[in-house]
């Protein structure tokens, strides 16, 4: 197994970032919509609460990233979800932890961490296009943030 750990920090209060990302269904509320690299053209929502996947459908892509969420709880204001089904840039196996903390003043951290195995048990290609999602997860939120405040 490889894994990324990361974190970025935020102009927004801790509560405000935990209310997209608490609404596992509604991807689309906060991800950035200007950069061509994913592009989500629509969002199909199986299940509902814990264990509700959201099989997401992007631009340019042959199969959606089906996201299942596995945890959330509201007080450490943490959540888990893994990628089921057919994974993109060779993944196998995937599963991300993201908890956000308060910094003060109005501002937060995203601290996020992933566990994924590769089909080549080369994580290149995979560790390239999870970073990348990340970069637009943490571009989408700062935005809307800023445009939410």
């Amino acid at each position: 197994m490889h894994q990324i750990v990361t974190h970025h920090d935020f102009d927004a209060p801790a509560a405000t970032l935990w209310a997209y990302l608490a609404d596992f269904a509604n991807i689309e509320r906060w991800w950035p919509t200007a950069r061509p690299e994913v592009q989500i053209e629509r969002v199909e929502l199986e299940g509902e609460g814990i264990g509700l996947v959201r099989h997401i459908y992007n631009k340019g892509y042959s199969a959606p990233v089906s996201e299942r969420l596995d945890f959330q709880d509201p007080e450490t204001m943490s959540y888990r979800l893994s990628i089921v089904g057919q994974r993109p840039a060779g993944l196998t196996e995937y599963q991300a932890t993201g908890r956000i903390e308060a910094l003060g003043d109005g501002r937060s951290r995203l601290h996020y961490h992933s566990v994924f195995a590769t089909a080549s048990g080369k994580p290149d290609e995979a560790e390239a296009f999870l970073r990348m999602a990340y970069a637009l997860m943490f571009e989408g939120l700062a935005e809307a943030a800023a445009r939410d405040a």
